[in-house]
């Protein structure tokens, strides 16, 4: 059998309307069981992670909450529902402490004292509904930066502030970042020393191929240097985020669509050797069983979906 994804990332709205014009429509008719079969397609092609992008979006939360109003939705508590799921299926949840701030400003939510106070007022919430279910793992932080050569100060500053804060509510989660500027990475020894200053658990680098920043033939070697950093480091475990989508017209600014099985294939099999895990961004809206009854994405979903069941079982 083939290396395969590990995990997904997952939403309940994509942030960018555009991106997500096949599948955001149908999401938000999303009753709980739609949100929990979900979950049973996701663990029965052998996924064990699932990162919740946000557990907030445009001023609205996905629980109840003091932070911002429930955002309108016909399932009342789809979190809920989604980590009830994870307990039955042996699913292990990351729920993202964002977005408490603009979601386009990432800059601002990790520096604006008065985001920050938001979102562990935010994090004290989800801990009190949730923290009781065995599949709530860990947490993960969508206000990403680009590593221009290195992570910022900023960036480091934030990470570790979040860590701290989910060590004193939740000694017992992971805590996990998705960073991009994958290419642009210089893994020299000041970077060894920031990944030895950078209190997290996981780290899933964008491979950046869907957003047309990185040839498919590259990434083998970007992350053969990032593994060689983080071996030296001997601090955070290096995973792979691996873009499944391809763009409709122009990147950023039009639908995400299903990539080719062809080129995720080669995309799996050039991290393989180097990350401990592999997500993918990401499953929902990108892959529908057939037989789906919570059908949500472009009409090549199934044709995606089937074809990965076929590389995974080869």
């Amino acid at each position: 059998m083939k290396r395969k994804l590990d995990g997904t990332f997952f939403e309940f709205r994509h942030h960018n309307t555009a991106e997500g014009k096949y599948w955001n429509p149908a999401l938000e008719t999303f009753k709980a069981e739609d949100w929990r079969r979900k979950v049973r397609e996701i663990s029965e092609l052998g996924m064990e992670y699932i990162v919740v992008m946000a557990t907030a979006l445009y001023d609205r939360c996905y629980f109840k909450s003091s932070v911002f109003p429930f955002a309108d939705m016909p399932c009342a508590d789809p979190i809920e529902e989604l980590l009830s799921e994870a307990d039955e299926c042996g699913v292990k949840v990351f729920l993202g402490n964002g977005f408490y701030g603009d979601w386009t400003k990432p800059h601002q939510n990790m520096t604006s004292s008065e985001i920050i106070d938001r979102t562990f007022k935010a994090m004290d919430e989800l801990t009190a509904l949730y923290a009781h279910h065995k599949s709530f793992y860990g947490w993960y932080f969508p206000d990403e930066t680009c590593i221009i050569l290195r992570f910022s100060k900023d960036f480091m500053k934030y990470v570790n502030l979040c860590s701290a804060r989910c060590a004193e509510i939740t000694p017992d989660k992971k805590t996990l970042i998705a960073p991009y500027g994958t290419n642009l990475t210089l893994t020299n020894e000041r970077y060894v020393r920031a990944l030895t200053e950078l209190d997290v658990d996981f780290i899933a680098y964008q491979d950046e191929i869907g957003v047309k920043k990185t040839k498919v033939g590259r990434s083998a070697k970007l992350f053969e240097k990032l593994r060689k950093a983080h071996d030296k480091a001997g601090r955070s475990e290096l995973w792979a985020d691996i873009e499944l989508f391809d763009f409709e017209g122009m990147v950023y600014k039009s639908a995400l669509i299903p990539a080719t099985i062809e080129r995720i294939s080669r995309q799996i099999e050039n991290v393989a050797p180097f990350a401990d895990k592999i997500i993918g961004y990401q499953y929902l809206g990108l892959m529908n069983p057939a037989d789906s009854q919570s059908f949500a994405g472009h009409p090549d979903s199934v044709k995606f979906y089937e074809d990965y069941k076929k590389h995974i079982n080869k």
